[in-house]
C-alpha cells in the first residue's frame, strides 16, 4: 500500500491530498529517509511523522484495504511516540504570549473591538 494512503487510512491526515503534501515537504520518513508519497509500505517498517510540531513514530503492523474507524486504527499501527513529544507539546502552549503587553505597540483588533464594547456600554448606562 502507498504510504500516503496508509497515512490516510489510519487517520493521521483527514484526506489523501494533504498526506500527500506532507511527503513532499519532507514531514514523512520511513525508517530514517525521507520519502515520496508512492513509497509501498510494509509490514514492521517504522514511520517518523512530523506532525503539529511532535514527531510521531509508527511501527506498521497491518494494512487496512481502506479507510477504517478511529476505533480500529489501532490494529494497524502502534505508536511508539515517546511522552517526552506530547510534553514539549505542552510547553509550547504555555510559552507562547497569545496578547501583547500592557502600552507595547498598536492595539489589536481584539483590542479595539473590546474598547467599543466598552464605550457602547458606557453610553447606554449614561441615557
Amino acid at each position: 500500500m502507498r504510504i500516503d494512503k496508509y497515512l490516510w487510512c489510519i487517520r493521521l491526515y483527514k484526506t489523501r491530498s494533504l498526506a500527500t503534501e506532507a511527503c513532499r515537504k519532507g514531514h514523512i520518513k520511513l525508517n530514517g529517509d525521507n520519502v515520496k508519497a508512492s513509497k509501498i509500505v510494509f509490514v514492521g517498517e517504522k514511520l517518523i511523522v512530523k506532525k503539529n510540531q511532535i514527531n510521531y513514530e509508527i511501527q506498521v503492523i497491518a494494512t487496512p484495504e481502506s479507510r477504517v474507524g478511529a476505533k480500529l486504527v489501532d490494529l494497524y499501527r502502534i505508536d511508539l511516540t515517546p511522552k517526552e513529544e506530547f510534553e514539549k507539546l505542552d510547553l509550547l502552549k504555555y510559552s507562547k504570549d497569545y496578547y501583547r503587553k500592557k502600552g507595547v505597540g498598536r492595539p489589536t483588533k481584539k483590542d479595539r473591538r473590546d474598547l467599543d464594547d466598552l464605550s457602547e456600554e458606557r453610553d447606554e448606562n449614561e441615557d
